[in-house]
């Protein structure tokens, strides 16, 4: 009996595995490779089970206990390639923007140091407490559009601030999601606006967009109430909101939006529409049907408006773009698109492929995925956020109003947190 059984836990195990190397065709794979990619470190170490040495091991016994080993070495995979991107990660943004601005960095004692720090695998990311507020931006139909502000309660002046946008397939989702990168950027010196829109059905393009474009003239009137500069503005959003994020940053002609991030985002809708997801993964068809008002053969101008790539010019202001390459309910040929796009255009980009993850990768904050994102996030951030002006501006003070302790020791206390560097004894 135990040599069944571990057969059968070394198959369970090796079907999660090959999730890590291809892209689901079906709703439940895309979950199970979900876990696989960014849990898989915790489910190789229930791996080891099966390789318990016991008594009267059979070939059944054998067989479970070498599909495990093989199950354990792809379901690392993800941690060792996001591991090799401490190295190629910063000299991308290095090549692209110029060495990171360490005066910046030293001033956030909790800035991420790479791309992947092995112990916050297993640990929860410490962040100072930060302030919560909800307010109402528009109202339609008697129905408030509300929008959440994250900001740190210990800075004075103006701070660089992040409009957030929810996915959802611009159908479903709030701003609730993915809050721990919210509080995470607030509490290292940027105000976050997490906002609400309107949804389809009832609510079809432009209103989403549109909403987006209202959330970025209410902090423009009303920000400096809750600490926010809206000089320095980066729109960031995920799935669907990142198709309305890159809509919103390319087409407002605003100065002070001075970046876009889109994390698995949509930009060529026409092209989503030609090269759709998996049926049993996604109806991307009657998805864009229902957001657009029909197929591009009745509904084209409304696909050409809701096409970012369609409004890349040199002018664009700096774009991140995040994918995975085994992300199959957006395929990130179509980011490659965009990508092309604005290398043509000569705009200052990075499009960081992350060739393990799949979909909403980073919804473990602290997974292989989730630490990569946010380190481009935050690198990225620093990159185009240029300090105001005036020698008081973003200075943090304690609760006593007194200065922080020196740069130098922020820095060694930051090192030897993200195990960098020798630590006290």
């Amino acid at each position: 009996m135990i040599n069944i059984v571990r057969l059968i836990g070394g198959l369970v195990f090796m079907g999660l595995a090959v999730m890590t190397l291809v892209a689901a065709p079906a709703r439940p794979l895309w979950i199970a490779g979900l876990a696989a990619t960014e849990w898989g470190y915790w489910i190789a170490i229930a791996a080891l089970l099966p390789l318990i040495p016991t008594r009267g091991q059979s070939r059944l016994g054998k067989t479970g206990a070498a599909l495990s080993l093989g199950a354990i070495a792809l379901l690392l995979m993800p941690v060792i390639r996001a591991n090799e991107m401490n190295r190629e990660l910063p000299a991308a943004f290095d090549a692209a923007f110029g060495p990171s601005r360490r005066e910046r960095a030293a001033e956030s004692e909790d800035a991420r140091l790479a791309p992947l720090v092995p112990a916050d695998l297993f640990r929860p990311v410490q962040s100072r407490a930060i302030r919560f507020e909800e307010r109402v931006f528009g109202t339609y139909e008697g129905r408030k559009l509300t929008l959440d502000v994250y900001h740190p309660g210990y800075v004075h002046g103006p701070l660089p601030t992040v409009i957030v946008v929810h996915g959802g397939m611009w159908q479903s989702g709030d701003n609730a999601e993915f809050v721990a990168l919210n509080a995470y950027l607030a509490a290292r010196d940027h105000v976050v606006v997490a906002i609400n829109y309107r949804l389809a059905p009832r609510w079809r393009f432009p209103a989403a967009r549109d909403d987006v474009l209202s959330a970025l003239a209410y902090l423009k009137v009303y920000g400096h109430e809750f600490g926010a500069d809206p000089a320095r503005i980066a729109i960031l959003g995920r799935s669907s909101g990142g198709e309305l994020a890159l809509l919103a940053a390319y087409t407002a002609n605003e100065p002070g939006i001075r970046g876009v991030i889109s994390a698995y985002g949509a930009s060529d809708l026409r092209y989503e529409y030609e090269h759709p997801a998996p049926p049993r993964v996604l109806d991307t068809r009657g998805v864009l049907e229902t957001y657009l008002g029909g197929p591009p053969s009745k509904a084209d101008d409304a696909y050409f408006a809701a096409s970012p790539i369609n409004f890349v010019t040199s002018s664009s202001p700096p774009t991140l773009l995040i994918h995975g390459a085994l992300d199959s309910v957006i395929r990130p040929e179509e980011t490659a698109r965009l990508d092309a796009r604005l290398r043509d255009a000569g705009v200052k980009h990075i499009y960081l492929r992350l060739p393990w993850a799949t979909h909403r990768c980073d919804r473990s904050f602290g997974g292989p995925c989730g630490q990569a994102i946010t380190y481009a996030i935050e690198r990225f951030l620093d990159a185009v956020m240029m300090p105001a002006a005036g020698p008081e501006a973003g200075k943090r003070k304690t609760e006593d109003g007194k200065a922080p302790a020196a740069a130098g020791e922020r820095e060694r206390a930051r090192r030897r947190r993200a195990g960098v560097g020798p630590r006290e004894h």
